[in-house]
């Protein structure tokens, strides 16, 4: 269905790097990207643009945007979100997602990678103690720095920033003119190694997904579309949080498969019973 098709990677921050060596050795396309896509238009990370939708209609809307460009029908797109994990308290996650679109069978795919591997974080500095400090925790020069009058003000801001002189000549330049600075991590692909790992290992999930083939129909894409809870407690039976089964569903003919004990086992450890542990 794919093999020896063009595939356009809709980004406009290198994330073909590591994103196309996988599609093109898995999938057997030839992928190119069109110069003239602007992704920025559809929100900034520093803020300039707001991102008006979810995760999920921003890749969209990337890729419909780029094979608009180009004349393809058939793109990939990723939209990444950071801050804290919605589970792991006072933990800052990664959370990768990336679509997969084909015009010409009607097909639209998407896997995520929810990850803590990240470097994103953000602070107010005075000094160059609190500079230097902050710069070291976020693995610069590898990877960039963006600096800032303020957290909140968007109108005097440095990106990109991976040398040690452009940080102290941009730090310099805020302490003199504003008496304090506001650096955080630039979190664009092209500029945080870690989140482009992250980037690699949604690509990984969203092959495997496009190869996982409907059981009626063939169509690719046959992926989990609910979970469900309730994995008995090994100790009182009731059933807990953890998930008892995985439903699966096909997009072209809707055949649904329930995968129960997916985990492997057929109880649940008392520790993480509401019963046996409130």
């Amino acid at each position: 269905m794919f093999k020896g098709r063009n595939l356009l990677i809709a980004t406009k921050h290198q994330k073909e790097k590591v994103i196309a060596p996988i599609l093109e050795k898995e999938l057997g396309v030839k992928c190119f990207l069109t110069s003239d896509l602007d992704t920025d238009e559809l929100g900034t990370f520093t803020g300039e643009v707001e991102r008006k939708e979810d995760p999920i209609a921003t890749a969209r809307k990337k890729c419909l945007m780029a094979m608009e460009l180009a004349n393809c029908d058939l793109a990939i797109a990723s939209e990444g979100s950071f801050g804290s994990h919605p589970t792991i308290f006072f933990a800052h996650a990664d959370d990768e997602l990336l679509l997969f679109l084909d015009k010409k069978n009607d097909l639209e795919i998407s896997a995520r990678e929810l990850s803590l591997e990240t470097n994103f974080n953000g602070s107010e500095i005075k000094n160059q103690n609190e500079l230097q400090e902050f710069a070291a925790n976020a693995n610069f020069p590898s990877h960039g720095l963006i600096l800032r009058k303020s957290k909140e003000d968007l109108g005097d801001i440095v990106k990109g920033i991976t040398t040690v002189e452009q940080l102290n000549k941009a730090f310099d330049t805020f302490i003199t003119q504003y008496g304090t600075a506001y650096v955080e991590t630039d979190m664009r692909a092209m500029y945080n190694p870690t989140r482009m790992k992250v980037i690699e290992k949604a690509t990984v999930k969203l092959v495997n997904k496009i190869k996982s083939l409907c059981p009626k129909c063939q169509t690719p894409g046959f992926g989990i579309v609910d979970r469900k809870e309730g994995l008995p407690c090994e100790q009182c039976h009731f059933p807990t949080r953890s998930t008892l089964s995985y439903l699966y569903c096909c997009q072209k003919c809707n055949f649904a498969k329930e995968d129960k004990y997916p985990n492997g086992k057929l109880f649940e450890d008392p520790m993480y019973c509401d019963f046996c542990n409130p």
